[in-house]
């Protein structure tokens, strides 16, 4: 059985920062890419980052450029997501994915982890 566990989240002040890790198991993910979503209270799931499996392209969207960085250990089969200065509208639950493409669209993921809540206080 597949399972993506995010970990990691919980209460921040503004211009804090914390660290998601997602763990895979029940397959490899070998050529998978992998990705970061979030949903905001009362908003649709969104975007944030994606990775390919090399590592070689990332992509983010703009609202988090420059301050999250998306890393992975192939070897463990974990990825992550740094967050530095976080803004109280970065308050949402975050979802690790993967897909068989690269992409920045929810429909390209067929794996879904259970997401983890993120409280950027100000």
């Amino acid at each position: 059985q597949v399972q993506l566990v995010e970990s990691g989240g919980g209460l921040v002040q503004a211009g804090g920062s914390l660290r998601l890790s997602c763990a895979a198991s029940g397959r490899t993910f070998n050529n998978y890419a992998m990705a970061w979503f979030r949903q905001r209270p009362g908003k649709e799931r969104e975007f944030v980052a994606a990775i390919s499996w090399s590592g070689g392209s990332r992509y983010y969207a703009d609202s988090v450029k420059g301050r999250f960085t998306f890393s992975k250990n192939n070897t463990k089969n974990t990825f992550y997501l740094q967050m530095n200065s976080l803004k109280p509208e970065d308050t949402a639950v975050y979802y690790c994915a993967a897909s068989p493409v690269l992409s920045m669209t929810i429909a390209s993921y067929v794996y879904w982890g259970q997401g983890t809540q993120v409280t950027v206080s100000s």
